[in-house]
């Protein structure tokens, strides 16, 4: 008796844990870049029940002890895009492909909606994903598909929490001292805005009155770092959009085929998050926690019942 108890009330905190990841993605509904996250559930490990008579026992059969939720998996397909007409809003249109030499031709890997397929070899590959390099104030790389950003006093351009921005030369993309290609001195501008820098599909920025790059400091054409994972599974989150890979993990390169990915300006991409899936998976964790929930109070009322009545016999 007791072990269906415990494996309703397991339930009870797998389903909770589902309801809460659920949740939290119709809350980041409206979240520029987030990607939806969904709940793996796994069962305990199976037993062997067995009917014991005297020295012998019989085997039953397997029952399984319960279900917990081993991890939460985020699903990095594209989101929509939505105009802002800010020339500080980013949008990162990704779709990197992955081939395989196949008898000296080279084959594409089919990809499903989670980003995943099979080589020849049956092996499950991933699709790479590309994202905005970003560097917090304790100097370590981050990883973000969330394009909103600003100038800060120093001409950096930030996320809105004060993450720099990287660029295609591993530093902090900074405006201050910025000079436009070719310009003679006394008509370079004293001070940038985003309103004059134009990023082209590919990362580049050019002056948007002249069309002529800019250059950083050092006098190397100013571009944005676009990192290329290419298992993002293994990312981990760490909040406010942001990811960051473990310790150990070999730092992802700049996406080397520029072609397959797109970089919109003035553009949002929207989260990924099917509002109505999501409220069909509410409901049925609902349902599920309150089935599970009405299980233990029948184990709770025959446990009752042996104490109480049956244990004065």
């Amino acid at each position: 008796m007791l072990r269906g108890l415990y494996t309703a009330a397991s339930g009870l905190t797998a389903n909770q844990r589902r309801h809460d990841t659920i949740t939290n993605n119709i809350a980041n509904l409206n979240t520029p870049g987030y990607k939806q996250v969904t709940a793996a559930s796994r069962s305990f490990p199976e037993m062997l029940i067995a009917l014991t008579h005297g020295q012998q026992s019989t085997p039953i059969g397997r029952i399984n002890t319960g279900v917990f939720i081993e991890e939460n998996l985020p699903l990095f397909t594209q989101g929509d895009l939505i105009e802002t007409a800010n020339s500080a809003d980013f949008a990162i249109v990704s779709n990197i492909r992955v081939a395989e030499n196949v008898g000296g031709e080279l084959v594409e890997i089919a990809f499903d909606e989670s980003g995943k397929g099979l080589n020849q070899a049956g092996q499950t590959v991933y699709q790479p994903q590309a994202f905005f390099t970003l560097r917090n104030d304790a100097g370590e790389e981050r990883y973000t598909r969330i394009g909103k950003f600003m100038l800060n006093g120093g001409g950096e351009l930030v996320t809105l929490n004060g993450n720099r921005l990287i660029g295609r030369t591993g530093e902090p993309i900074t405006f201050a001292g910025a000079t436009i290609a070719g310009l003679p001195d006394e008509e370079q501008p004293v001070v940038f805005s985003l309103d004059q820098i134009k990023v082209e599909s590919d990362g580049s920025m050019y002056d948007a009155n002249t069309g002529l790059a800019i250059l950083d400091q050092a006098g190397n054409p100013m571009a944005l770092r676009l990192a290329q994972v290419d298992n993002p599974y293994r990312l981990i989150r760490e909040g406010d959009g942001n990811y960051r890979l473990d310790e150990g993990e070999v730092p992802p390169q700049q996406v080397q085929n520029l072609a397959q990915i797109s970089i919109e300006q003035g553009f949002i991409e929207r989260s990924n998050v099917d509002s109505t899936q999501s409220m069909i998976d509410l409901m049925a964790a609902q349902r599920a926690y309150e089935a599970n929930q009405r299980m233990v109070q029948y184990y709770d009322r025959s446990l009752e019942k042996a104490v109480n009545e049956i244990g004065r016999v």
